[in-house]
C-alpha cells in the first residue's frame, strides 16, 4: 500500500503503470506519470508547490523532492535521480541524470541529456546546458557529454523502466528465510557483464 497523504484538499496522483515503494511518502500536490519508479524511503512533499515526475522518470532510495508555493519542481521524461539526491524547486530536463547524494537548488535547470555528478551541489538559479557534465561544490560545467556518455545514462534509465515493471509484477512483503535455501536463485548474475559501469 503506497503512503499518500492529502493536504488542503489536494491528493497525490500516481499513474497505474508507475511503481511507488510502500515506504516512500507522497504528500499533497504530487503527480507521478506513467512507467515511473519511486524507490524506498523517498519523500515527495507537495505541501507548497507542485512536484511532477513525467513518463519514465525515476526517483531512487531516500531522495527528497520539495519546492515553493505556486511553483513546480519537475523531473521530465526519463529523468534519472540517483540514491539520496535532493531536488528543491528545480527542473531536471528530459533524459538528464542527477547523481547520488547531489543537491539541485531553487530555480536551477539541469539541461536535456546532462549529468550532475554524485555529491555535487547545483546552486540556486544555475542553468546547466544540454549534454553537459556538471560536478563539484558548487557545481561547474566541466565538459560536453559524448554520445557514449548519453548512451550509458540511457541504459541505466531503461533498467529502472524494467525495475518499475518487475516491482509491480513481483514485489511483495514476505517473511525472511532463516537460512539460505538450496539452489538459491540470484538476481542479475546472468547479465553481470552488461551492468559494469565505466571506470
Amino acid at each position: 500500500m503506497v503512503k499518500v497523504y492529502e493536504i488542503d484538499g489536494v491528493r497525490p496522483v500516481v499513474h497505474p503503470t508507475a511503481y511507488v515503494h510502500p515506504t516512500a511518502v507522497l504528500i499533497g500536490d504530487v503527480i507521478v506519470g506513467p512507467r515511473c519508479y519511486i524507490g524506498p524511503a523517498a519523500s515527495l512533499r507537495g505541501d507548497f508547490g507542485r512536484l511532477v515526475l513525467e513518463e519514465g522518470a525515476n526517483l531512487q532510495d531516500t531522495c527528497v523532492m520539495h519546492g515553493f508555493a505556486g511553483e513546480e519542481t519537475v523531473v521530465e521524461v526519463d529523468g534519472h535521480i540517483g540514491h539520496g539526491a535532493v531536488l528543491h524547486g528545480c527542473r531536471i530536463r528530459r533524459n538528464a541524470m542527477v547523481g547520488m547524494n547531489a543537491v539541485v537548488m531553487d530555480r536551477a535547470v539541469v539541461g536535456e541529456e546532462s549529468i550532475v555528478a554524485a555529491m555535487s551541489f547545483v546552486k540556486a538559479g544555475m542553468i546547466i546546458p544540454p549534454r553537459s557534465m556538471a560536478m563539484g561544490t558548487p557545481a561547474k560545467v566541466m565538459r560536453e557529454l559524448t554520445d557514449e556518455d548519453v548512451k550509458w545514462k540511457s541504459f541505466g534509465t531503461r533498467q529502472y523502466h524494467e525495475l518499475a515493471l518487475r516491482s509491480l509484477q513481483t514485489m511483495r512483503e514476505v517473511e525472511a528465510f532463516t537460512e539460505v535455501e538450496p539452489g538459491r536463485k540470484g538476481i542479475g548474475f546472468d547479465e553481470a557483464e552488461t551492468h559494469k559501469l565505466k571506470g
